[in-house]
């Protein structure tokens, strides 16, 4: 990043600070608007209070409507969940989507950064020893008001009733943050929503039925909570905090088109592919079509959120952006029929599609400010 560039803007409301040094950098701004009504700290508890029943929850904006790809990854969507659930936007936060890149057998498996976290929400997030046994850890952070993000089996989630409940044994990441042991049940956020589960499968999840009994060497999962340590940043404040992280990551992002790169380790893909079949291609398909489209679905609808905050961005920008969400969900059909058919395609036309709406996103979006 060379943070002493000054971006072409329309009207300039201001320098900001990255977090990387101490010259200024600017972001365009439009004209200025009022400050975001928002959610006020009036409204938002710097802790909340303790629940005595599971709350209710209606899914944030973006896991409703229009979306291509309407589930991520665990993590991301717990965390958009969560978010919504303290009462926050979650589209502040996607700055860190333009660092995405492709890591020789997969992309980039994109997570909230904790430290933006902290920074615009206030919401900080601590490892949490388990010493004892993690219903007792899980029921002392939550009669705190934090929740527990843990990992756990998926085969004791109803909520995924359609795909692993009582079925496969996944490794997934759930926010516990109500539990009832007299009664045995919980509250979680999970993927795209808010759950509540009970009886065999609260057993299941602390790993108190009796087949754990047999293992006395079991490890532990690694837990976190996350707790609301001050009041989080609204209207233009925050606005103004996410485009100065976004700066940031514009300064991280790939020095090289992460899609040409794929392009070129993709024969290699297919040849295994073909040889391991359908079996192989769903975790391939997760790894790489899913976090490389869902991760611009993102972006492009984190740049339109600035664009509503009365920043200067292009409307071609996050265009580009929603048009590799699209290509990477059209290549994962062509793709599974191809492996299907057993035939070899290089799906040359789709990774045309790809790459260049690659070079429309991030270089005139990092054009702006660098």
């Amino acid at each position: 990043m060379n943070p002493s560039l000054t971006p072409l803007r329309k009207r300039t409301l201001g320098t900001l600070n990255t977090s990387s040094t101490s010259d200024t950098l600017q972001f365009p701004r439009r004209d200025a608007l009022p400050t975001a009504s928002g959610t006020g700290s009036s409204q938002i508890a710097t802790l909340r209070t303790t629940q005595a029943q599971p709350r209710r929850h209606e899914s944030h904006a973006l896991h409703q409507g229009e979306r291509v790809w309407q589930e991520t990854n665990c993590y991301v969507d717990l965390w958009i969940e969560l978010l919504h659930g303290f009462g926050l936007d979650p589209r502040a936060a996607f700055g860190f989507t333009v660092t995405q890149d492709f890591e020789g057998d997969q992309f980039t498996f994109f997570k909230f950064p904790l430290e933006d976290l902290e920074r615009l929400y206030g919401t900080q997030v601590q490892e949490l020893a388990i010493y004892d046994s993690l219903e007792a850890r899980v029921l002392a952070q939550t009669l705190r008001g934090h929740t527990v993000l843990v990992e756990v089996d998926g085969f004791y989630l109803p909520n995924t009733r359609a795909t692993s409940y009582r079925r496969e044994h996944p490794k997934t990441t759930v926010g516990i943050d109500f539990i009832d042991p007299d009664t045995r049940r919980l509250g979680y956020f999970h993927n795209t929503g808010y759950h509540t589960l009970e009886g065999e499968d609260y057993d299941g999840v602390f790993r108190k039925l009796p087949q754990f009994a047999q293992q006395p060497d079991l490890l532990f999962p690694y837990v976190e909570f996350a707790k609301q340590a001050r009041p989080a940043l609204e209207g233009m404040a925050l606005a103004e905090a996410s485009a100065e992280l976004l700066c940031a990551h514009l300064g991280r992002r790939p020095l090289t088109n992460p899609i040409a790169q794929w392009r070129a380790a993709f024969p290699g893909h297919l040849d295994i592919l073909l040889e391991r079949g359908e079996t192989f291609f769903h975790p391939y398909s997760f790894n790489l079509m899913r976090q490389l489209g869902a991760n611009f679905e993102f972006l492009s609808k984190y740049l339109l959120w600035l664009c509503e905050q009365g920043f200067a961005i292009p409307a071609t920008i996050p265009a580009a952006a929603q048009r590799i969400a699209s290509e990477s969900m059209v290549m994962q059909f062509r793709l599974v029929r191809a492996i299907a058919r057993g035939r070899r395609d290089l799906c040359d036309d789709c990774f045309d599609a790809l790459e260049s709406a690659y070079e429309e996103t991030l270089p005139p979006l990092a054009a702006l400010v660098l």
